[in-house]
């Protein structure tokens, strides 16, 4: 696979489109297009030696369409939307008019902020997803953490920080529900695990529903793909719109280890929290799904999915 990155000269930040096309010109695949909002950058050293979140989520997405059968070629452009100048954050919400209408793939990556805030850029961003939402009917939408966490509450589910200020932090056993086997293809004889890195005391506490907001018809399912004792809601999946997840499918070793340390730099996790944290670093190098769970929101961006519900 080859890869190209362009960037709007005027604001290096808050665009990047990637490229990955095949070493074959005869091979053609077909196409997915995901198109990225950013919110939040990684640690300086992830960022010279894996790039933003944005290309993380590039690399993992083009390695998953690499093993999908057929295989997939997959483009991203991704947007940096944080804008919080007073701490250096100068990122740009998109305006629906801004996104073109060829775009069928919405991914929210994670954040170090609440989903839950009131920050003007997280309003904007629930009033673009919301408008997104209405106005396209054929558009998927994902997200990872904060993502997912931002689209649950578009959607009008509770989200909220752990009623006792617990971290889920790390490599993370999560039991999957009867429509998690089938959107991870685990037969009836696998043990009906997934594990992920997790990152997060904030938590969707509600599943949405009509009842919940006005984007939802009551014929509507919303499914809950896994559980773990600490987040009963670890993703959800609504049949051709929406598939999230809590976990974080990008994080490896280092980062995580990285991601934990910024937190308690910055007393996000206090020194009460201080053998949770370094239990959660022993087991970062443990195997995770992360690949797996890009490998299945493709399938979902592609439409292999359809008769899942």
């Amino acid at each position: 696979m080859t890869c190209s990155q362009t960037k709007q000269p005027d604001n290096p930040r808050g665009f990047a489109e990637r490229v990955a096309a095949s070493d074959d010109p005869s091979d053609s695949p077909d196409k997915v297009h995901i198109y990225v909002l950013e919110t939040d950058e990684p640690h300086p050293e992830t960022q010279d030696r894996k790039g933003f979140f944005g290309d993380i989520i590039h690399d993992l997405f083009v390695e998953a369409g690499a093993r999908h059968d057929p295989r997939l070629d997959v483009t991203t452009s991704t947007h940096y939307i944080v804008d919080d100048p007073a701490n250096d954050n100068h990122g740009k919400v998109p305006k629906a008019a801004d996104i073109p209408e060829t775009v069928r793939a919405v991914l929210i990556t994670g954040s170090m902020y609440d989903a839950h805030g009131d920050d003007p850029w997280i309003k904007d961003t629930l009033a673009l997803l919301r408008e997104l939402w209405t106005t396209r009917p054929k558009m998927l939408f994902s997200g990872v953490c904060f993502g997912h966490q931002i689209l649950s509450r578009m959607l009008g589910a509770t989200v909220e920080n752990h009623p006792h200020g617990k971290w889920e932090l790390s490599h993370t056993e999560m039991d999957l529900s009867p429509v998690g086997r089938r959107l991870f293809q685990r037969s009836e004889s696998d043990e009906g695990k997934l594990y992920l890195h997790q990152m997060h005391q904030d938590q969707v506490t509600s599943v949405p529903s009509s009842s919940t907001t006005d984007l939802l018809s009551p014929e509507t399912k919303v499914h809950v793909w896994a559980s773990t004792p600490h987040t009963g809601i670890q993703g959800l999946y609504i049949r051709d719109r929406l598939f999230s997840s809590q976990g974080h499918l990008e994080l490896d070793e280092d980062m995580v280890h990285r991601q934990i340390e910024m937190r308690q730099e910055s007393s996000g996790i206090d020194d009460g929290d201080g053998d949770v944290a370094a239990e959660a670093k022993e087991r970062a190098h443990l195997k995770h799904d992360g690949l797996v769970v890009a490998g299945a929101i493709l399938r979902f961006f592609h439409g292999d999915d359809h008769d899942v519900d």
